[in-house]
């Protein structure tokens, strides 16, 4: 109980921080440089994901749906596959495999070298100038991410489906925007603000909770990657779980 309480608390004010984190221009540094890794420099592999999922919706789906005379619903299923479901999680697997292991390593790098103690001795916050601008930077990519994802999955899947049947732009792209809900657009979001704040809290305290051996540092990594997929994917389910009861 008391170690979801410290968690709880630690998020608190970590949420605080944001009202003070463009104060410092070493804050905003932090921030701008945490988009830069986890959103920017992981657009090429979340392009490759997203066209080949698209791909594969298309390749798979239209044949299939060509069977039952029921070709229209694979712009439901484009929608609901790439965009509701697999957008937002893949999303949080990349920003896993490579922040949350990152996060977590440097801050337990940083607690080995004594490098939080020494701001608390010279009366700097760690959680505003550590873990503030990492949870932002790691939250505002993963919903910038899930938007890219989204947009380059549904895009990819158009060539695709041009090798079954040939149409404008303008006409699969219309059929796309019909199919779109607002209902899918909002659980997407939400999915992947949520996503953002469970990958970098998790690292985050993981990263802080080692004690003094060098030894610890890399467990801490192993340990918040898998904390990580753990909270993301019960996260998924529950939000999934909702979203289909209210439907």
């Amino acid at each position: 109980m008391s170690g979801i309480l410290y968690k709880l608390g630690f998020f608190s004010r970590t949420l605080r921080g944001t009202i003070r984190l463009f104060r410092t221009e070493a804050s905003r540094k932090i921030l701008t440089l945490q988009i830069l890794f986890t959103f920017v420099q992981a657009l090429g592999l979340a392009s490759l994901l997203a066209v080949g999922i698209g791909a594969a919706v298309n390749a798979i789906g239209i044949p299939f749906l060509a069977r039952l005379s029921q070709e229209k619903l694979i712009y439901t299923l484009l929608i609901m596959i790439i965009t509701r479901e697999l957008g937002p999680l893949l999303g949080a697997f990349i920003t896993i495999s490579r922040s949350a292991t990152a996060i977590a390593t440097e801050m337990a790098g940083m607690v080995i070298s004594h490098e939080v103690e020494a701001y608390i001795a010279v009366g700097v916050d760690p959680i505003e100038h550590l873990a503030t601008p990492r949870f932002l930077g790691v939250t505002i990519s993963m919903f910038l991410l899930n938007i890219y994802f989204s947009i380059f999955g549904l895009a990819g899947s158009f060539l695709v489906a041009q090798l079954f049947n040939t149409m404008p732009p303008a006409i699969y792209f219309a059929n796309l925007l019909e199919a779109l809900t607002w209902q899918d657009l909002l659980v997407s979001v939400i999915k992947s603000v949520v996503f953002g704040a469970i990958i970098s809290m998790v690292a985050i305290i993981q990263g802080l909770s080692v004690e003094r051996a060098s030894t610890e540092v890399p467990v801490a990594g192993l340990r918040a990657v898998g904390l990580a997929f753990g909270g993301c994917v019960i996260a998924d389910l529950l939000l999934s779980a909702v979203y289909y009861m209210v439907q």
